[in-house]
C-alpha cells in the first residue's frame, strides 16, 4: 500500500507543467527555471577531463576536498567569511541538501516556518521528515519583504527551524542584510536554527547580497551550481552547515546521497573560477529580459505590484482573468502554448498569480509575450 506519506505529497506542478509541454513542439516555456545559456566551456572540460581519466569512483560522502576547499574560498573572496570546508558538504543539487539538513534538524511534531509564497518544494521537505509547516505571510505590495513582527510571532519553542530563501523563488525578492541578522537572531533566541537558501545569489540586480554566515555559524546554508553557471542538469549543490551538526549530517549523507558524481564535481571546481565579468553578463541579460517581461505585463492590464531585484521569477496577478490560477495556466498552454506555473504551488499567498520564468531566450520570451497578447485581446483585457 502507498504510505500516507506518499499520498499527502502534492505534485509539484512546475514540473507538471513541463512534462505536458514537453510533448509539444511549439511551446513557450516561462514555467521552469531552466537558464538558456551553457555552462562555461571550461566546466564542459573539466567533466570531460575527468571522465576520459577515469575519475568514476565513489569520493566521500561530503565531497572531494578540493571542491570544499574551492567552496569556502568563494564565501571568503565574496562576503569575507572564513568557513572551515570540514562544514561543507557537496550534494547531487541542492535539494537534497535541503532534505538532508531538514533530517538533521526535526523530529517528528516539530515546527518548520516558511515565508508565503515558498518555494514548492519545502513543505514536501518538512512533510518527508514528519514536520509541521507553518507560514508566515509576504505581501506583494512589500516587496514580498518579510514582516520582522511576524516572523517573532511564529517562531516558538516548538520552532526546528527558520527557512529563508534569498533571492527567492517564486518572488525574486531579496533579503536586506540587517533584516536575515534579525532572523537570524530571532531564530536563535527560541532556539530554532535558520536554514537560509542561497542558490539563486550571484542574481541579484537590485540589492546587495547577504548570506547568513555573515551574522552567525548556527545556521545551514544551501547553494550550489544550477543558476549561476547554467548546470540544471548536473546535479550539484552543496550545504554549509554548523559545527555541532556535521557528524549527524555526515552520517545522513553517507547513507542516502552516497556521494555527488566524481566528475562533476571536477566540473564544480572549474566552475567556481568562472571569470566575475561573465557571471554580471549573465545577470545584465536576465535584467533586461526581467524589464521586458514586467513591460508586457504592464501592457496586458495585470498586476505584478512589484520588481522582483533577484532570481529570474515573476509573481503575475491574474484574479481579474476567468478562473482560478490553475485555469489559467491550462488556458495559456492550450491555447496559446505558453507555459506557465500555476502560483497556487507556491502557497495560499501566490494562490491568485502564475509565475512566470524570464530564465528563457530573450526571443523565446518576446515569442511568449506575443501570444498572450494575442489571447487576451480575446478577453479585451
Amino acid at each position: 500500500m502507498v504510505s500516507q506519506r506518499a499520498r499527502d505529497t502534492a505534485p509539484f506542478l512546475a514540473m507538471e507543467v513541463l512534462e505536458r509541454a514537453s510533448g509539444r513542439e511549439d511551446v513557450v516555456h516561462l514555467e521552469v527555471g531552466e537558464p538558456a545559456f551553457e555552462p562555461p566551456e571550461p566546466v564542459i572540460e573539466a567533466a570531460v577531463d575527468s571522465l576520459r581519466s577515469g575519475d568514476t569512483d565513489y569520493t566521500a560522502a561530503r565531497g572531494k576536498p578540493a571542491l570544499r576547499q574551492a567552496i569556502a574560498r568563494r564565501y571568503d573572496r565574496r562576503y569575507g567569511v572564513d568557513v572551515d570546508p570540514e562544514r561543507i558538504f557537496v550534494t547531487p543539487g541542492s535539494s537534497p541538501a535541503l532534505l538532508l539538513s531538514m533530517a538533521s534538524l526535526v523530529d517528528p511534531g516539530e515546527t518548520v516556518v516558511l515565508s508565503d509564497p515558498h518555494y514548492a518544494s519545502y513543505p514536501a521537505f518538512v512533510s518527508a521528515v514528519d514536520g509541521e509547516v507553518r507560514t508566515v505571510p509576504h505581501a506583494a505590495e512589500d516587496g514580498f519583504q518579510p514582516d520582522l513582527a511576524a516572523y517573532e510571532r511564529a517562531i516558538d519553542a516548538d520552532t526546528a527551524a527558520v527557512v529563508v530563501n534569498s533571492p527567492a523563488n517564486p518572488t525574486g525578492a531579496t533579503v536586506e542584510g540587517k533584516t536575515l541578522a534579525s532572523l537570524a537572531s530571532t531564530a536563535e533566541a527560541a532556539g530554532a536554527t535558520l536554514v537560509s537558501d542561497e542558490i539563486y545569489h550571484g542574481l541579484s540586480y537590485d540589492a546587495t547580497e547577504h548570506t547568513a554566515l555573515e551574522y552567525t555559524d548556527d545556521a545551514f546554508v544551501l547553494d550550489g551550481f544550477s543558476k549561476r553557471y547554467g548546470m540544471t542538469g548536473w546535479r550539484l549543490g552543496w550545504a554549509v552547515v554548523p559545527p555541532t551538526y556535521v557528524e549527524a549530517m555526515n552520517r545522513l549523507a553517507q547513507h542516502t546521497v552516497i556521494c555527488a558524481p566524481s566528475f562533476v564535481q571536477d566540473a564544480g571546481i572549474a566552475a567556481l573560477e568562472t571569470p566575475p565579468e561573465r557571471l554580471a553578463e549573465i545577470r545584465d541579460t536576465y535584467r533586461e529580459r526581467r524589464d521586458l517581461l514586467l513591460e508586457a505585463v504592464a501592457d496586458w492590464g495585470l498586476d505584478a505590484g512589484y520588481t522582483p531585484d533577484g532570481a529570474y521569477y515573476l509573481l503575475v496577478d491574474v484574479s481579474g482573468l476567468p478562473g482560478d490560477s490553475l485555469d489559467v495556466a491550462e488556458l495559456f498552454l492550450e491555447e496559446a502554448a505558453v507555459a506557465v506555473t500555476p502560483g497556487v504551488d507556491f502557497g495560499e499567498g501566490a494562490s491568485d498569480y502564475l509565475r512566470l520564468s524570464y530564465a528563457a531566450g530573450t526571443e523565446e520570451i518576446r515569442e511568449g509575450i506575443r501570444r498572450i497578447d494575442d489571447l487576451l485581446a480575446e478577453f479585451d483585457v
